[in-house]
């Protein structure tokens, strides 16, 4: 009868002591945010693993994130060279004419790329997107068909723009959470500076017009960027029929995540949803990232002038685990291509970093040759056995 009275005090005791304190056990399945929001997305942008899906590929209104196509072509053209970010753009009265979120731009107002990239992004300026669209393509018009084309090229198939600032309400201007998704990572990925633009709080601009000069504050409209922990951006919107949306991104360490949310009733609920989403992914999510900035040893080669050639990585490695496994188990084998043959082009495979876990392997990164390595010739053959000769000669002094 004791022994059963201390087993019950014992488990008793186990109970309070886990209720106090909880561990977090490693594997454990973590229970999905409830999110209030009609459409959400949650996405790991490095490997584009999705960890949170409601309504992904429901179509709705984007309001003024469709902004990240704009902003996404703005940085392409900056990239290309068409466009600098210290050159100037004109407003034109078509430009001036927009409504909704603006920064008040006066026509013939001139104002530098950088200026209208952070009038977009930081205030939503709905003024600054069409100045953009139409001092790279012309006109907004010709500017959408260039934001549909590159919504094709990034397979966002359940999207169509109308405009370049979503401040439109027509039916025919439409896109998903996974596709919005989609353009962030791309956006975010390729041009990571877009981050240091949406991040930032609060900045001053100078309006110049023919009436003089003054200062106009540029507010950012993404609350999460103060109120959660690593916000860096990215951009909100919000029409009468689109209701309340954001793509928000976040870092922590190495870890970044992208959390996109649309149709919330209201902004409260907009940031709420984002905000646990993130706080799902960090929870579950570890990341482990070899920089492969070590070039790895160079691999022989038979038939070339050179007996190896140079190699490299072509980038560096991440796995997404979101089972809790010890991460640091993971190990990295070299595998060079076995009897390698001249020529070898540079950017020519010639062998893999494999990553394995638990003796799987959870992923590759392709080595290549970092030069090329022409064939060798008869006269290649020659010189080569001469130089031996005169070696050996070196070596064969009687002493």
């Amino acid at each position: 009868m004791m022994k059963k009275r201390v087993t019950t005090w014992v488990l008793l005791l186990m109970l309070i002591t886990a209720e106090l304190c909880p561990v977090k056990i490693q594997g454990a399945v973590q229970p999905a945010p409830e999110i209030s929001a009609p459409g959400a997305v949650l996405m790991e942008p490095s490997t584009g693993t999705v960890l949170y899906e409601k309504n992904g590929e429901e179509q709705r209104s984007p309001a003024s994130i469709t902004k990240i196509m704009t902003l996404l072509l703005i940085f392409e053209a900056l990239e290309d060279g068409q466009i600098t970010l210290e050159e100037e753009a004109v407003t034109s009265a078509y430009a001036k004419s927009m409504g909704g979120s603006q920064v008040f731009l006066e026509e013939g107002e001139k104002q530098t790329v950088e200026t209208l990239i952070k009038c977009i992004v930081v205030a939503s300026g709905n003024d600054a997107s069409v100045v953009m669209a139409e001092h790279l393509a012309g006109s907004e018009e010709e500017f959408v068909k260039r934001m549909n084309e590159k919504a094709g090229e990034l397979g966002m198939i359940h999207t169509q723009f109308e405009d370049c600032c979503g401040l439109t309400d027509s039916e025919e201007h439409y896109t998903t959470a996974s596709d919005v998704a989609i353009v962030s990572r791309e956006l975010i990925t390729r041009f990571p500076r877009i981050l240091e633009y949406s991040s930032i709080w609060m900045e001053n601009i100078i309006h110049r017009t023919a009436q003089g000069e003054k200062e106009f504050c540029l507010t950012n409209t993404n609350k999460l960027i103060r109120s959660y922990e690593g916000c860096v951006g990215l951009k909100t919107g919000s029409t009468s029929v689109a209701k309340y949306c954001v793509s928000a991104v976040a870092q922590r360490g190495e870890m970044t995540l992208l959390a996109v949310v649309m149709g919330a009733p209201d902004a409260k609920v907009r940031f709420k949803d984002a905000a646990a989403l993130l706080d799902y992914g960090f929870g579950k999510c570890n990341l482990y990232l070899d920089e492969n900035r070590k070039n790895p040893d160079p691999v022989p080669i038979k038939g070339g002038v050179k007996a190896e050639v140079a190699c490299r990585y072509t980038g560096e490695f991440r796995y997404l685990d979101t089972e809790g496994k010890n991460l640091s188990q993971i190990e990295k084998k070299i595998v060079y291509m076995k009897n390698l043959q001249a020529p070898v082009k540079k950017g020519d495979i010639v062998g893999e970093a494999q990553y394995l876990l638990d003796g799987k392997v959870v992923g590759k990164t392709d080595i290549v040759a970092a030069k090329s390595v022409k064939k060798a010739g008869l006269w290649d053959y020659i010189k080569h056995i001469r130089k031996r000769m005169i070696k050996g000669d070196a070596y064969s002094t009687d002493r």
